[in-house]
């Protein structure tokens, strides 16, 4: 009853048991006969099986006392339910021996006596069942080493038994490497290699209802694949196990288990023979073998360089090199996972018409990614190799499983994974355990757990199948929410008196603030972090229209670009805060949500400038202030008026730099009036820059020094904004001709900006004004070049154009 066979003879053998009868009763009966034989056999209990035995072997009995005819019936159907039984005989009631399942009739009187007997078998060469690689193997250099270490040395003939366990996620080639070390590693097994794959023994129905019949069924595999198996198989598993190491013991093979997710699997199955190994491939890590001296080695998905090789052992290299950065691109769609890159380069190779860069185009929609990684419908997909995996997670973990693929990011933490599934946080570390386990989450060095990009793609597929309709737009709210919460946190921890629009107050009071406590994390360095998972929030918050949470996260978010100006992510964070505060401004149904949404948009769009100016995008930037300085206005915020006019005296400063001056001074007046007295102290800082530029260096001297005592004497001491002031008083001296006095305190800014602060963009700055002056008094050649290579490595770190330039002044002072 473990056969597709019997699906085809069950009917006959029912009608048999049931004497022509077609009910259920007698189906019935079969069935809960064969689920106690296997329990019994799992169990190794022989008198169990016993007892079933004997009642089948009466029922028998009875059937041919009342019809002796039904002996060749019944040999009929076993031949249609067991083909393969020309390896046994049976000798029934008295005669000959009958090869097959043959059976005597005539009439028969008293009892029955059925004798089952191995069948006479030829002797058994050297068992060679490891399946051959029959695609080019290329990669797992590391692997394969550690492997030859696990397992190669003790095959020497240490006297011990080498069990080494390839784990990784679904696809990731785990089985394919098996195969080819066992290749590799021929001659060190002169007794052979077995080779069992449990996935097919527990495709078999028996394997379901009885706990260890799939490990029973693999010693019997292996007892009949090694010398003495014309002596017979015993029934139950601890006797299969105890033959099993006898007949092994005096031998030395390698037995490949593939596709285990029990450590019993493999326990059972090890030999007794010296020098003899184990090489098992699974999709969890089997930790517990490690108590057996199993060596655990995990296979990751290929690098950048490894998936190219693979592509141009399948593809050939000439295809890959036509098309190099497309074929960049696939490996990087495929998140190198090999399984992905054969079926891509399948459906190339198959299709002449096809190219890699039409290729890259369908696939690069996240939407229709796991569908274009499939040949032939569903025979072959990506999606089908994950399958197995996820059905055989528990209901909980099956549910996070899919909700992690909603995530707008695929690297989290346990508290987003808590908050998207709306568990306790201990609860999600436990699921997680659940899932690192089965290989479809990875547990970072950092905490943080990362799901592949394919695997999040198949999760957020079950998710649309399996999840109510409403759930993702619920869960992107509850992760919008936390990180809006944990950012604003940050934002505030960096400095609390910022300019902010968005009044968090009630949404926080009630929060935990990770950067209050003594050893929280660095807020800077949490957002920088999270920058990207931040990002893709925001991106999914917009999309999903929630905009009343998606520009005050725009908002807080700034704080990291203050200080760390990555340049493209600063300018789409912003982007994304305007669509969402004008949206936000159109839906309003009271004055006073408008004329927040409004304020909001106009510092959005102020802030935006910046990036736009860094980035060489100086007309978009001079709209973007125009169209703030009047949103500003009709919300009749003073504050952010002042703040616009700021950012506007900035670019006036490159382009209109007559005017700048005036503008300073009327932020300055503005901030004053609103009683903002941080603002007002950047606007005397600008201004002090701007009268330095056209000429007044004396009293852009005093107003700077104005503005750096403001900045010192503030009850949160503006450190950044100070040492910001003091590079521009050193710019000053030097316009002054005061060298030493320049260069001192630019050396001062310079240092608090990098190494206490953070700030690297306005280190940059300074070090360039270091340079200048440098450069200007002679003799200072190292100086000169080691700062402007300092400011070289920051500006391309965060993909400012001003990087190009200083890397010409580079190359004109080694010319």
């Amino acid at each position: 009853m473990v056969s597709e066979s019997w699906e085809r003879a069950k009917g006959g053998l029912t009608r048999f048991f049931g004497r022509r009868a077609s009910g259920q009763a007698a189906e019935d009966e079969l069935r809960s006969a064969g689920a106690e034989m296997s329990r019994a056999r799992a169990a190794g209990d022989a008198g169990a099986q016993a007892d079933i035995q004997a009642r089948l072997r009466q029922r028998l009995e009875d059937i041919f006392q009342e019809d002796p005819a039904a002996a060749e019936e019944l040999a009929e159907l076993l031949s249609d339910l067991a083909p393969d039984a020309s390896r046994t005989f049976v000798t029934l009631v008295s005669g000959g021996v009958n090869h097959g399942p043959a059976f005597q009739g005539s009439h028969i009187h008293g009892g029955i006596t059925f004798n089952v007997q191995s069948a006479p078998t030829a002797e058994l060469g050297r068992p060679d069942q490891v399946p051959a690689v029959t695609v080019p193997f290329s990669n797992r250099t590391a692997e394969l080493a550690c492997l030859d270490e696990a397992l190669g040395t003790t095959a020497g003939g240490n006297g011990s038994v080498g069990v080494g366990v390839l784990d990784g996620l679904p696809g990731v080639g785990k089985t394919t490497m098996a195969w080819r070390w066992a290749d590799i590693s021929r001659e060190r097994f002169p007794d052979g290699q077995l080779y069992v794959d449990f996935a097919a023994l527990r495709d078999q129905p028996a394997a379901v209802t009885s706990p260890g019949a799939d490990v029973s069924e693999a010693l019997a595999m292996c007892l009949r694949s090694l010398p003495g198996s014309g002596e017979g198989i015993p029934s139950s598993l601890a006797e299969r196990t105890n033959l099993f190491r006898s007949r092994s013991a005096n031998l030395r093979i390698l037995l490949v288990l593939d596709d285990v997710n029990q450590p019993a699997q493999v326990r059972a199955l090890i030999p007794k023979g010296a020098g003899s190994a184990v090489l098992v491939t699974s999709r969890g890590r089997l930790g517990e073998l490690a108590m057996n001296g199993a060596r655990l080695i995990s296979v990751k998905p290929l690098d950048a360089h490894g998936g190219l090789e693979l592509l141009k052992d399948r593809c050939g290299a000439g295809a890959v090199e036509a098309e190099a950065e497309a074929a960049k691109r696939l490996v990087a769609l495929c998140d190198g996972l090999p399984v992905a890159l054969q079926i891509v380069a399948a459906r190339l190779l198959a299709d002449d018409s096809l190219t890699m860069t039409e290729l890259v185009a369908e696939l690069d929609d996240e939407a229709v990614r796991l569908a274009g990684m499939a040949l032939e419908g569903e025979e072959f997909s990506v999606s089908a190799v994950l399958g197995p995996s996820y059905r055989l997670l528990a209901p909980d973990a099956a549910r996070l499983y899919r909700l992690l693929g909603w995530l707008p990011t695929g690297t989290f933490d346990a508290g987003v994974a808590a908050v998207a599934a709306d568990v306790d946080t201990r609860s999600a570390k436990r699921l997680l355990g659940v899932l690192a386990k089965a290989s479809l989450v990875d547990l970072m060095g950092d905490g943080r757990y990362r799901m592949h990009d394919l695997v999040r793609l198949h999760a957020r597929e079950r998710a649309a199948e399996e999840e109510p309709e409403s759930e993702h737009a619920a869960l992107t709210e509850r992760v919008g929410t936390h990180y809006l919460v944990l950012t604003a946190f940050a934002d505030r921890a960096v400095r609390a008196d910022r300019l902010r629009v968005a009044g968090l107050s009630a949404l926080l009071q009630d929060a935990d603030n990770p950067f209050a406590v003594a050893d929280g994390p660095s807020p800077l360095e949490w957002m920088d972090t999270e920058r990207p998972a931040i990002l893709a929030v925001l991106r999914t918050a917009v999309g999903h229209r929630l905009h009343t949470l998606a520009w005050p996260l725009a908002e807080a978010f700034t704080a990291l670009f203050l200080h760390r100006r990555y340049l493209g992510a600063w300018k789409e964070s912003l982007e994304l805060g305007v669509e969402a505060a004008a949206a936000a401004a159109a839906a309003a149904s009271t004055a006073q949500e408008i004329e927040l949404a409004t304020a909001a948009e106009a510092r959005l769009r102020s802030l935006l400038s910046r990036p736009l100016l860094d980035l060489g995008e100086h007309d978009r930037a001079g709209a973007e202030l125009e169209r703030a300085a009047a949103l500003a206005e009709a919300a009749g915020d003073l504050v952010v008026r002042a703040s616009a006019l700021e950012f506007l005296g900035r670019y006036r400063d490159l382009h209109e730099p007559s005017r700048s001056v005036e503008t300073y001074q009327l932020s300055l007046e503005l901030n004053e009036r609103a009683g903002e007295t941080r603002g007002a102290a950047i606007a005397a800082f600008f201004l002090g820059c701007a009268q330095d530029a056209r000429g007044d260096h004396l009293e852009a001297m005093a107003t700077l020094r104005r503005a750096r005592q403001k900045f010192t004497a503030r009850e949160e001491p503006d450190r950044r904004m100070a040492a910001r002031a003091s590079a521009a008083i050193g710019v000053v001296h030097d316009h002054l001709g005061e060298t030493e006095e320049a260069i001192g305190e630019l050396r001062e800014a310079i240092r608090v900006l990098g190494e206490e602060v953070g700030a690297t963009h306005y280190e940059a700055e300074a070090r360039e004004h270091l340079a200048d002056v440098a450069e200007r008094a002679g003799g200072h050649e190292e100086l000169v070049r080691e700062n402007l290579r300092r400011a070289v490595e920051i500006h391309e770190t965060t993909g400012n154009l001003r990087a190009e330039r200083l890397r010409g002044r580079l190359a004109d002072l080694d010319h």
